[in-house]
């Protein structure tokens, strides 16, 4: 259960911090909701208590893991599959997992094949997406403006 506060993640979406536990009807039914503004956007997202295990909504890494996200950022390998749809599918499963070193992967894999070969528009739109839930939860993590966190990451594939 989470607090008023909190600083979580929903995979696939980003990380925020919960601003409300409401309790809202719909379709005739009462429950219980997080209301959660998401860092990057500013966004609103209402997630039914009921679900979140099912979502996989989970707490912002620590500030430790800062420097473990930026070495998997760094890091110059790629084992990636040739084939253009099996690629996509295990980055798509690794943001869909919600786990920060994941997601890093998803972009450093993503960058370095566009800096080698290009990407698919399906890979780019992949790439942004997977840019924006990394730069969401380092801005939480560093309590930094979204721009100064792409500042770092563009540093980091310079």
């Amino acid at each position: 259960m989470f607090s008023i506060g909190d600083k979580v993640v929903y995979p696939m979406h980003g990380a925020g911090v919960i601003e409300a536990i409401e309790e809202r009807e719909v379709l005739g039914e009462k429950r219980h909701y997080y209301v959660m503004r998401l860092s990057v956007g500013n966004m609103r997202i209402m997630i039914p208590l009921t679900n979140v295990e099912e979502i996989g909504l989970r707490q912002i890494a620590n500030k430790e893991d800062i420097n473990k996200i930026i070495k998997i950022l760094q890091e110059k390998k790629s084992s990636l599959s040739g084939n253009w749809h099996r690629r996509y599918r295990t980055n798509l499963d690794k943001m869909k997992s919600g786990d920060i070193f994941a997601v890093a992967e998803v972009v450093r894999n993503l960058v370095r094949r566009d800096q080698e070969k290009g990407l698919s528009t399906g890979e780019k739109k992949l790439l942004e997406s997977a840019r924006q839930i990394l730069i969401s939860e380092l801005v939480l993590l560093q309590d930094d403006r979204p721009e100064q966190v792409e500042d770092m990451l563009s540093d980091l594939f310079a």
